[in-house]
């Protein structure tokens, strides 16, 4: 691997120790009366959370889990051409050929979605399956995310979808791969398949990744999707909130996430309650897993760098089709029922281009690896296995 470093997780003590003297001194918010989940994160769960933060998660366990696998850190340019360094799980898999997969993550994400999909999808003979599906998985920490480095200008998914081409090609060397994203992967691995196709064969996503195009040589909208507009957007209404302050103003949000941990911990635990299973009394999720989630912004102070992509995202302008425009790769789609909005009809999801495999789970939400793991494995290794080389 060119210009590769080997990197291991180790947070110095004195961070874990600042961390338990700030929990100790939190300043709680007052609550309406039945306010479950509506107003935001709810009180009653973010008491018990900051407790077991406190109390019983173990950092040092985390970082074991995430240092089980190898890590390196690379120089890779940003569109200004100066290096960033980008960090990335390097998981080379079993059987003959393995395919190379490129693993994104998406906001209030990180590499901790994928933890416990890494090895299956790397070496499936471990998990009842055939050693010849497995991946070479590349789980990069996207820029101003966890480990990597924090980007000194605002830059977007286009950005970064020219810095993973890179990534695979030019520093590790391949020359044929596939790719996998959810949330700003999705949107990131569509970029990559319009701006950056030399190389990547075929793209498989669990969010709908850019709006097709909807102008006068079109089709028009059917009725199922007029339906489906609607519905989304009063979940815009309700749901969104966050985008506007991240593409906007930023800044002054970060003052108080990055100095408090009940405030970065509220902002995160919201989501991933909200977009997953918004009728529940708590997260789908153990407290380990979310906490590590949260962590790994607190520890690497990169909530505020890592809001930023939704002002790159809005000065690109590069979440829609052109006219004309669609996706002639290979794609794979795989949507669960809850998610941040409801899942679009089969029609519009086939308006973005070469779209030959649909798959609707049955459970699950936005953070699908971490919510439905196997089922979300299986459909990524029944996807790309055609796409496997021959030799």
């Amino acid at each position: 691997m060119a210009n590769a470093a080997p990197f291991k997780v180790d947070i110095p003590d004195a961070v874990r120790d600042d961390l338990t003297r700030r929990l100790g001194n939190i300043r709680w918010p007052d609550e309406p009366e039945d306010a479950g989940w509506t107003f935001g994160a709810n009180l009653g769960y973010m008491k018990r959370l900051m407790t077991y933060w406190r109390d019983e998660f173990e950092w040092r366990a985390a970082e074991a889990k995430i240092n089980r696998f190898p890590q390196f850190i690379a120089p890779i340019a940003m569109p200004n051409g100066a290096p960033l360094d980008i960090h990335f799980i390097h998981e080379r898999g079993s059987g003959t050929n393995p395919l190379p997969l490129l693993l994104m993550h998406g906001w209030p994400g990180s590499i901790a979605e994928f933890l416990d999909v890494i090895q299956p999808l790397a070496h499936p003979e471990r998990f009842g399956g055939n050693a010849d599906d497995g991946f070479d998985v590349i789980a990069p920490s996207l820029p101003g995310f966890g480990f990597s480095g924090i980007p000194p200008v605002t830059i977007g998914p286009q950005a970064v979808g020219g810095m993973m081409s890179r990534l695979k090609r030019k520093v590790l060397g391949y020359e044929c791969y596939v790719a996998q994203g959810g949330d700003w992967g999705s949107i990131i691995a569509a970029r990559m398949a319009l701006d950056h196709p030399e190389g990547i064969a075929a793209l498989h996503v669990n969010m709908l990744p850019l709006r097709p195009s909807t102008g006068p040589d079109d089709p028009p909208l059917s009725n199922e999707e007029k339906a489906w507009f609607t519905s989304v957007k009063r979940n815009l209404r309700q749901e969104t909130a966050y985008q506007e302050i991240q593409a906007t103003k930023p800044q002054t949000l970060a003052y108080g996430l990055m100095d408090s941990p009940i405030g970065l911990a509220g902002w995160i635990t919201e989501k991933f309650h909200g977009w997953t299973d918004p009728d529940a009394d708590e997260p789908p999720f153990s407290m380990d897993d979310l906490l590590t989630n949260i962590m790994i912004y607190w520890v690497t102070g990169t909530i505020n760098s890592s809001a930023r992509i939704y002002r790159g995202y809005r000065e690109e302008r590069c979440g829609a089709l052109s006219p004309g425009q669609a996706i002639t790769q290979p794609m794979g789609i795989c949507l669960p029922p809850n998610d941040l909005f409801p899942p679009p009809p089969s029609s519009w999801v086939q308006r973005l281009g070469n779209v030959v495999h649909e798959t609707r789970l049955e459970k699950g939400g936005h953070f699908t690896a971490m919510e439905v793991g196997m089922p979300f494995v299986e459909d990524v290794r029944q996807f790309f296995r055609s796409f496997r080389p021959n030799d």
